[in-house]
């Protein structure tokens, strides 16, 4: 009755309405004593090295390649995993019908397309005891201001409530690819030979990723780009899983992209597509499929590559190491780092930020990926210190505001999308409110703010289709003014395209000097 009150002219005093909360508090507090069983999180059974070849490892959470590559690798060193399909939007009723209120999307996707798996494999004979038994969930973990340090734990209370309590789920934390070790229950060891697969992997899935958006835009026959894709995808594969060298199999992978026929000369938007990890890289439902969205309306799509969040990664152990060595009086060393070579520890650092570029470039020559654009952390940094603290963690940190500041300034995007789950602490509470001021200082580069819920899929597309209206106009400027300044028309670019071999090549990368890729080959063929 207390709603009907407070909603009339006649509302009780003050004293009368804590008298009647205290005694509904002390009646539910009665009933529920007896009724209800509050829910601890209770850790499943071990994952052992002896279970290591009867049990199966899920994972999911990225792109296609990159995740079916690391499966791959996986298997080549003994462990029989295999990926979950990318998560639909039956994945995310799942995970709300079953799990806590104001989760991030990434979680209602990913624990409802695991649940979903699981459903679908008891519906197929599968005893309930032998999925708990036989199974087992890899995920990304960690922690840092934001709810995805609690995603291990909505996993399993998500788990329990579908009828699956002590279905083990076994984290990969941020940390593990410079910090190594292993998982103290052996199932899964995450030593060298591990780092050492996921890495490779991918790198893999980034190089063809790259590729694919290169080409599909202007590819000459519909599909050609994603046929060349299914047929290098086993190349890679079969390599990881046979402990082969990756190189040549990208060899072979260079072959198929360079015989699909191309036609550059179209003047399309490039729009590069930043924000939360999960949400900016899953190719289904959890970003309303922006990426071929964005193609269909005739974009080209910029993606980040996950190297990229590689070197955040060393980045910041670099950044915190040097803080460290700085500090004096914080503990018993002279300059910090009590027991710890600090200097030894920077060198290796060091040499693995240059290990990962030179296999990086090494891929992407394999590959034929000209011009690759590697990300410059520390320029991001400096360009991000002076409008978001370098000190700052969760989500990418500060490289969302640095990325764009980068993109702008160097003309590599006529739009960005910054995406990120509903909510997302970092993301839309931090690097949002310091993007209106960034993207206010560079007016020539539109940048739009996507959260995703799952829901809402008509009204987004139709928001960026409104982005991309001007995109458009921006992209064919460019290319008119290129042409202009070449004293070609378009007749006369197909032509010179013609007679300068290789140009045509759906391998080519023009030089980089306008966002537009049309614009930068019109260019090219004017000098050339």
């Amino acid at each position: 009755m207390r709603s009907e009150s407070t909603n009339s002219e006649y509302a009780p005093p003050h004293g009368d309405v804590l008298q009647m909360e205290q005694q509904d508090y002390s009646y539910q507090r009665a009933v529920g004593a007896a009724s209800r069983v509050h829910w601890r999180e209770c850790f499943s059974l071990p994952f052992t090295r002896a279970q290591r070849s009867s049990t199966t490892i899920w994972m999911a959470g990225l792109t296609l390649n990159h995740d079916t590559f690391f499966c791959a690798a996986a298997r080549g060193l003994g462990y029989n995993m295999e990926a979950l399909p990318v998560p639909n939007n039956k994945a995310l009723n799942i995970g709300k019908e079953f799990g806590n209120r104001g989760q991030c999307n990434p979680t209602y996707y990913t624990i409802g397309n695991l649940v979903g798996a699981l459903r679908d494999l008891e519906a197929r004979g599968y005893a309930r005891d032998s999925l708990i038994r036989d199974f087992v969930f890899l995920t990304a973990g960690g922690c840092g201001p934001c709810r995805f340090g609690m995603y291990a734990t909505e996993y399993r209370k998500t788990l329990r409530e579908a009828g699956y309590e002590g279905f083990r789920i076994e984290q990969l934390a941020q940390t593990g690819l410079v910090d190594g070790g292993s998982d103290t229950n052996g199932g899964i060891e995450f030593d060298l030979p591990l780092t050492k697969a996921l890495v490779k992997a991918m790198l893999a899935g980034d190089i063809l990723n790259l590729l694919g958006n290169r080409i599909r835009p202007y590819e000459a026959e519909k599909g050609a780009t994603n046929s060349a894709m299914e047929k290098s995808r086993l190349y890679v594969i079969e390599a990881l899983e046979n402990g082969k060298p990756v190189r040549p199999a990208l060899r072979k992978c260079r072959a198929l992209f360079e015989a699909v026929a191309i036609d550059r000369l179209q003047p399309k938007p490039m729009v590069s597509v930043i924000g939360e990890i999960w949400a900016m890289t899953t190719e289904g439902d959890g970003n309303y499929q922006l990426h071929s969205f964005l193609e269909e309306e005739g974009a080209e799509v910029s993606t980040q590559p996950i190297f990229s969040w590689m070197l955040f990664l060393l980045w910041e152990q670099k950044h915190d190491l040097a803080m460290r060595m700085r500090l004096r009086g914080a503990d018993r060393a002279r300059r910090g780092l009590a027991g710890v070579n600090a200097w030894k520890r920077m060198a290796v650092t060091r040499v693995l930020e240059q290990v990962l570029l030179s296999t990086i470039r090494s891929f992407a020559r394999a590959a034929g990926v000209s011009r690759l654009h590697l990300p410059d952390i520390t320029k991001l940094a400096k360009l991000s210190d002076e409008h978001y603290g370098l000190d700052v963690r969760g989500g990418e940190g500060f490289m969302e505001v640095g990325k764009f500041m980068e993109i702008a300034q160097n003309k590599r995007a006529h739009l960005v999308l910054s995406v990120k789950p509903f909510g997302c602490m970092p993301s839309s509470a931090v690097s949002d409110g310091v993007q209106s001021l960034t993207t206010a200082q560079n007016p020539n580069t539109a940048f739009y703010s996507i959260e995703t819920t799952g829901d809402g899929k008509a009204s987004v597309h139709s928001r960026i289709q409104m982005m991309l209206f001007k995109a458009h106009q921006h992209a064919r400027s460019e290319f008119e003014d290129a042409l202009a300044e070449g004293g070609m028309n378009i007749e006369a670019a197909r032509r010179h395209l013609a007679r300068h071999r290789g140009y045509d090549s759906a391998l080519h990368c023009p030089r980089h000097r306008v966002a537009t890729t049309a614009a930068n080959l019109a260019m090219e063929l004017a000098k050339g």
